[in-house]
């Protein structure tokens, strides 16, 4: 299931309990819309997208330099990270370690 973030607020609340994979992206990257399809195939795991435009300050937070990027959070707590376009595969093996 794929979430867009709405409000910064939200963010620690949605990302707190269990197993979620968080996807920084932007509108105008083309590797994250490359992701998209990838991501829309993930029945395993909730999805958390947010857009570094809209998100700044959560971006600065997690040290995201290049997009997309994928943080892996077990609990609140960040397990993994993926940077750049990672295929289902690649995707599946990093989501195993945090599950």
């Amino acid at each position: 299931m794929i979430k867009h973030l709405e409000k910064e607020e939200d963010f620690y609340e949605i990302i707190k309990e269990g197993p979620i994979i968080v996807d920084f992206y932007a509108d105008w990257c083309g590797p994250c819309k490359m992701l998209l399809p990838v991501l829309d195939e993930i029945d395993f795991a909730t999805i958390l997208k947010v857009n570094v435009d809209e998100f700044p300050d959560i971006a600065k937070r997690f040290g995201i330099m290049s997009i997309p990027t994928l943080l892996f959070f077990k609990n609140g707590l960040e397990q993994n990270r993926e940077i750049g376009y990672r295929g289902l595969d690649e995707i599946k093996e990093a989501y195993k370690l945090i599950s």
